[in-house]
């Protein structure tokens, strides 16, 4: 299954379902595909890290909230940038 790539919030909702039906690889590969074609979606890269988060990959998760925090910081996106903060200081 594929969603528009160019249709941002096709692809958040396709990666979103595959969080929801526990399809957590299929999760991040639709994340990815989703920051790829739209690197400011914010609410990507938060739900992107704690997806990566439930499949233990810390490290990645950490990379996916900073840069998050990056895109937000620049796009003035404050609710999620405190998000994204919130999620990578509970990591540590």
């Amino acid at each position: 299954m594929a969603a528009d790539r160019a249709n941002a919030f096709a692809n958040y909702g396709l990666a979103m379902e595959y969080v929801n039906t526990g399809a957590l690889d299929s999760a991040i590969e639709q994340f990815a595909v989703l920051l790829q074609h739209h690197p400011n979606y914010g609410a990507g890269y938060f739900h992107g890290g704690q997806t990566l988060e439930k499949l233990g990959r810390l490290d990645e998760a950490r990379g996916m909230y900073r840069q998050g925090i990056s895109v937000t910081s620049v796009s003035g996106d404050h609710h999620t940038k405190s998000e994204l903060q919130a999620s990578l200081d509970a990591l540590g």
